[in-house]
């Protein structure tokens, strides 16, 4: 595969080295977005995998609330895969703007124009990221209680993936955020960039629920 399959929605098909080898090229992109939307995919995951090791009839009684979070962190690592593809693909369309013709007044009005829409567009792929990681971030948070206590460091590195997640996407929301004209556009994406922080104090907590909780356990 080459850097423009990261463009074409098989990300999950790509070999990992293949994706590194691209993020790693001087290439638009793969970037900081699809990476960040690789972060939750990864928290997804995580959770899906702790959720698995939370059934059989010890955990009869959460049956129904880890058969709901499998269900849900597994849309949300499709969703997530899908959006590193989508980031991709508005990256470089924001850079194919940027090489429009600007030799004449009428071109720099309908370059300026195609940055724009462009740069609104990029802004969308790692906002709806945040939102990915906002849902995970609830799922780690009910699944923590009752998952099986062999594998309750996986739901902390759950969180901070999804904190990565959200971090990242961040960024990448607010380096387009200046080109963005449509203020409509610009006060939901900095609604969505108001959910980071909390995020972040919530991986912090399940962190620190799970440090706790390891500090307790008898050694074998």
């Amino acid at each position: 595969m080459t850097a423009h399959d990261t463009t074409t929605g098989d990300l999950a098909q790509q070999p990992v080295g293949q994706f590194l080898d691209d993020l790693a090229s001087r290439t638009p992109a793969p970037g900081g977005g699809a990476t960040a939307a690789l972060h939750a995919a990864q928290a997804a995951a995580l959770l899906t995998m702790v959720a698995r090791y939370t059934t059989g009839e010890k955990y009869a009684d959460s049956a129904e609330l880890v058969a709901r979070i499998i269900e849900g962190a597994e849309a949300k690592r499709a969703a997530a895969l899908r959006l590193a593809a989508e980031d991709a693909a508005a990256f470089t369309a924001v850079t194919q703007a940027y090489g429009l013709p600007r030799a004449m007044p009428q071109d720099k009005e309908r370059r300026s124009a195609a940055i724009a829409a462009a740069l609104a567009a990029a802004a969308g792929p790692p906002a709806e990221v945040i939102r990915v990681a906002h849902s995970l971030m609830t799922l780690a948070e009910a699944l923590l209680p009752v998952a099986n206590r062999n594998v309750i460091t996986d739901v902390a590195a759950a969180g901070e993936a999804a904190r990565a997640a959200a971090t990242t996407a961040r960024l990448n929301v607010e380096i387009n955020l200046g080109g963005i004209r449509d203020e409509a556009a610009r006060s939901d994406l900095l609604g969505v960039l108001e959910q980071v922080d909390p995020l972040i104090r919530r991986a912090a907590a399940v962190e620190r629920s799970v440090r706790t909780a390891l500090a307790a356990k008898p050694t074998p």
